[in-house]
């Protein structure tokens, strides 16, 4: 039996293997922060939505009813129709259904950064 030894086979050195993991680590530095913000503004989106297709249901309830419904979270879900909240968002309506019935609302994400308001005799989204 013959052994062959592999002539000019190297692997790579400890130098270039440090080089490679240094600019894995740039790289990861430069992108973790971007991804925590994009993470940051699609929570936000999913909030805003939320109260937009809320504004919808609220808008529904009262054709029906002729009033506006006062809820928080899980009750809105359960009697606003048709109206579906995301796992992270809280909101919360509030009304006043003398006069001119009015009601306001407001929804963010516990992982987002934003409140958005919705107030329905000022038009609409607040900011």
């Amino acid at each position: 039996m013959t052994t062959k030894t592999l002539q000019g086979a190297r692997g790579f050195t400890l130098l270039e293997l440090m080089v490679v993991v240094g600019i894995i680590a740039i790289l990861s530095a430069i992108a973790i922060p971007f991804y925590a913000e994009y993470q940051t503004s699609a929570f936000d989106a999913r909030a805003n939505s939320d109260l937009r297709n809320a504004a919808n249901a609220e808008e529904a309830y009262f054709l029906n009813a002729g009033i506006y419904l006062a809820c928080v979270d899980a009750q809105c879900e359960a009697q606003l129709p048709n109206f579906r909240r995301s796992a992270t968002v809280e909101i919360e309506i509030l009304v006043d259904n003398s006069g001119s019935p009015s009601w306001v609302g407001v929804a963010s994400s516990d992982r987002g950064a934003r409140t958005f308001t919705w107030d329905s005799a000022g038009g609409g989204m607040t900011n």
